[in-house]
């Protein structure tokens, strides 16, 4: 298991979204994607509480559907969640040269696939499904097709600058 940081979580938020999802063990994905969205992604703290909260699961249940499916995160993401693809059209038109100007530009610690200021993650993933527009990145669900290394560094100095600059 992840181990929790001393972070302290709202878990009226927790509740409010067991509450609009229905707090029984059949809705437990939704509540789970549900609080990732919140949180960016699923606590242990959190988790635990909801697999003592639904009648029905466990701490370890919850903890088992969360670590089975790939969308779900153990690890905090960024404000900004880059995705990458490295699928076979965008690998072979360039994708790696693209991953490393976004580790190039955002400087990730060794190992690490977040900023230190939480404000970007970095995801490869197998397929974005826009083969065609490839190599493609996601940030946030907007898709930046046929990426170059200048175009990240375009696209991310305009976020940098959105926020006040690094």
């Amino acid at each position: 298991m992840t181990t929790q940081s001393p972070e302290k979580f709202d878990f009226g938020k927790v509740d409010k979204i067991m509450e609009e999802c229905g707090a029984d063990k059949s809705h437990l994905i939704a509540i789970l994607q549900n609080v990732q969205k919140e949180f960016t992604y699923l606590p242990i703290d959190v988790m635990t509480y909801i697999g003592t909260k639904i009648e029905g699961l466990s701490p370890a249940t919850v903890y088992g559907v969360a670590t089975f499916y790939a969308q779900f995160s153990l690890e905090p993401k960024g404000k900004y969640q880059i995705k990458c693809c490295d699928g076979t059209a965008c690998h072979v038109r360039g994708s790696m040269p693209v991953m490393n100007a976004i580790k190039a530009k955002l400087k990730f610690a060794e190992g690490k696939m977040r900023t230190e200021d939480g404000m970007f993650s970095l995801e490869t993933v197998s397929c974005l499904g826009a083969c065609g527009l490839a190599p493609v990145m996601v940030i946030n669900e907007k898709v930046y097709p046929q990426m170059t290394s200048d175009a990240v560094k375009i696209v991310l100095d305009e976020i940098i600058a959105q926020e006040g600059g690094k």
